[in-house]
């Protein structure tokens, strides 16, 4: 998404206010009255709507656990194997490596030249630092800017950015979600307590949802408003990638917890897949950092049949592989590069 405004070259479009008038050169603008949208009165619902979802989810996961003790949990914990952690730690740095191919597409739609290393350093520190903390918009944006702007990015450009990292996350959630409700059907079924006529209905939705987002954008170019600002979509060929680039991601980050789970899982990785979709999907809802509480409630209600203890286990294994250290080590980064770009800053002053 570029920032469309006056400029026929979108590759160098600055953000321009989508409603602000068109005065002559020269000519005082004059304030336009703040307007109060429909969505703006009704943004309490959303909030309200995530905060149920956690309080209901936080209930469920303590009423799941309340019959597990430490030691069985500990036990839980240690009990994976050196295999297990490998491919673990192996499937964690896939996904961040695909979470820096966001950027890296976002950049290619602005048109904006930047070397690879500082695109995976922006990239891999923003999500793990984000992923941990929450407040994406804030601690993502603040470190993306911290980056970026070194290398000429203007503010606007950032923000156009992020936004199309989240197409492409939302993108390739949309198709694995569709193919896998479709494809385990019957499987997630009995195990989400639903029909298979539904999970049918919802896949079928997500998939003909992404395929209707193509369409759209190939079409002719398209732009969106947000918060006074208009933004231009990718076109199908970059929209293609991202789609990609996010199924990549999410396939890689249900793998990390996958190969996690208690030795003589039945369930199928696809199965498992949609069930991690779904669990993200609240967990973003819910606005808890990581989707704390609310995606391992999801996890452990659809995985009912398994030891609790051995999947609680599991789960909090899985937050210290994709969690806890990359969130470790983007910090480690983020010293780094501070202590380098201070050590430059003082080699070009003397």
């Amino acid at each position: 998404m570029n920032f469309a405004g006056q400029h026929k070259d979108l590759g160098r479009a600055e953000a321009i206010d989508a409603d602000a008038p068109t005065v002559a050169p020269g000519e005082p603008v004059a304030n336009p009255k703040p307007k109060r949208s429909m969505k703006g009165r009704y943004a309490w619902i959303g909030t309200i709507a995530s905060i149920v979802i956690f309080a209901v989810s936080v209930f469920v996961l303590w009423r799941l656990v309340e019959t597990v003790t430490w030691a069985e949990l500990h036990a839980a914990f240690t009990a994976a194997t050196p295999g297990q952690l490998g491919l673990a730690f192996l499937f964690v740095a896939v996904s961040y490596l695909f979470l820096t191919c966001y950027d890296a597409l976002a950049l290619r739609q602005l048109q904006i030249t930047v070397p690879y290393r500082t695109t995976a350093l922006a990239s891999f520190t923003s999500y793990a630092v984000s992923f941990t903390l929450g407040f994406p918009l804030l601690t993502a944006g603040t470190i993306r800017y911290w980056i970026y702007s070194g290398r000429g990015l203007s503010a606007a450009k950032i923000a156009a950015l992020t936004v199309i990292a989240g197409f492409t996350f939302w993108l390739g959630m949309g198709v694995v979600l569709g193919l896998s409700l479709i494809a385990e059907a019957g499987q997630l079924a009995g195990l989400t307590f639903t029909s298979i006529r539904l999970n049918q209905g919802v896949g079928l939705a997500a998939l003909l949802s992404v395929v209707a987002y193509l369409a759209w954008v190939s079409l002719k170019r398209r732009s969106v408003r947000v918060k006074g600002w208009r933004l231009e979509l990718p076109g199908a060929s970059v929209s293609l990638s991202q789609m990609v680039v996010g199924i990549g991601d999410v396939c890689a980050a249900a793998a990390t917890l996958y190969v996690l789970l208690p030795a003589g899982t039945s369930i199928g990785f696809t199965t498992f897949v949609a069930i991690y979709v779904l669990a993200a999907m609240l967990g973003i809802a819910s606005n808890a950092p990581g989707g704390l509480g609310v995606f391992e409630a999801t996890i452990l209600l659809a995985l009912s049949s398994l030891p609790r203890d051995q999947v609680l286990g599991s789960l909090l294994l899985f937050r210290v592989c994709y969690y806890l250290v990359p969130f470790v080590i983007a910090l480690l980064m983020l010293g780094g590069y501070e202590v380098l770009r201070r050590a430059r800053r003082r080699a070009e002053g003397t």
